[in-house]
C-alpha cells in the first residue's frame, strides 16, 4: 500500500496520519484470536501493571508468535513505513499494550525517539511508529493523546521517569508540554477496531489511564531504517532489537493464511 501525496504532506506538516480500517474485521480477529495466549505466558516480555494481573505491555510478540511475524512485513504497514523513511527497515520495538478496562494506567507525555537516542544510541530520528487498534479507541478507554506538529521540534529536553512507566522513559515536563500544546493543540485518534495510526518518532505523546469497562489494545510497530540501527545495547533485547535484517514485504493475505 501506498500512501499518497495528501497522507505525505499531513505525516511532513502535522507528524502523524489516521487510516480508518486499515484492516478489515477478519484479520482482526485473528489478530485478537492470539492476545489470551500471549497475555497467559509468564516471561520477561510480558509486564504487567502494578496493581494486579492485567497486561500492561508484551513486547517483541513478533519473535515468538507467527501471526506477529507475518503481520510486521503486511503490505498495509510495511510499505508506508519504507515510504515514509525512504529505505530498507528493520523492527526497533514491538509491543502489544494493553490498556485494560479499569486497570490500564497512565503513559505519561514523552517522545519516543527521546528514549530510542539516550538509551539505544539510535543516530538520528529516522524511525516512526504504527499503530493499529485491535479495540475499539473511544474518549473513554484511554486514548492516546499527541500533540500536532510536536514532531518539528526535536527532540525536547525530558527526565528519566524510572518509577511510574512498565519500564523507564524519558519524560517530559508540565511546561513542555505546554508549550508544545499551545502551538498544536491536541488530539486523541479514536475509531474502530483496525484503524492504524502512523506517527514520527519526535511526535509529543501520552495516554490517560482507563477508567472504563472496556479493553483498550493497540498493537505499536516501530520501523527504524537499517542505515540507522542502534549503537547502544543498555536495554533488554526484548525492548530494543539487535537484528538490522530488513523486512521483505508479504503478500496481501498473508494474515488470513
Amino acid at each position: 500500500m501506498q500512501l499518497d501525496d495528501a497522507q505525505l504532506k499531513q505525516f511532513d506538516e502535522e507528524g502523524f496520519i489516521f487510516v480508518p480500517d486499515l484492516f478489515s474485521a477478519e484479520e482482526v480477529a485473528v489478530l485478537k484470536g492470539e492476545i489470551p495466549e500471549i497475555f497467559a505466558q509468564r516471561r520477561p516480555e510480558v509486564i504487567r501493571e502494578a496493581s494486579g494481573e492485567a497486561v500492561r505491555t508484551a513486547f517483541a510478540t513478533h519473535t515468538y508468535n507467527d501471526v506477529y511475524r507475518r503481520f510486521v512485513s503486511h503490505p498495509r504497514i510495511l510499505e508506508p513505513a519504507q515510504q515514509l523513511l525512504g529505505g530498507e527497515v528493520y523492527i526497533h520495538q514491538f509491543k502489544l499494550n494493553g490498556k485494560a478496562a479499569f486497570d490500564g494506567e497512565v503513559w505519561q507525555w514523552h517522545q519516543d525517539y527521546g528514549t530510542w537516542q539516550r538509551d539505544d544510541g539510535m543516530p538520528e530520528a529516522r524511525a516512526m511508529n504504527l499503530a493499529v487498534f485491535l479495540d475499539e479507541v473511544n474518549e473513554f478507554n484511554g486514548p492516546l493523546y499527541i500533540v500536532p506538529k510536536s514532531h518539528r521540534a526535536g527532540v525536547l529536553e525530558a527526565g528519566h521517569d524510572v518509577v511510574t512507566t512498565s519500564y523507564p522513559l524519558w519524560t517530559l515536563d508540565e511546561q513542555t508540554v505546554t508549550d508544545m500544546v499551545e502551538r498544536g493543540g491536541i488530539a486523541a485518534p479514536k475509531g474502530p477496531p483496525g484503524s492504524g495510526f502512523f506517527f514520527h518518532g519526535t511526535l509529543v505523546h501520552g495516554s490517560p489511564p482507563n477508567m472504563s469497562p472496556w479493553d483498550r489494545l493497540i498493537v505499536y510497530v516501530t520501523y527504524n531504517r537499517t542505515d540507522n540501527a542502534i549503537r547502544r545495547f543498555k536495554r533488554p533485547e526484548y525492548i530494543a532489537h539487535r537484528d538490522f535484517t530488513p523486512l521483505s514485504v508479504l503478500p496481501e493475505d498473508c494474515l488470513l493464511k
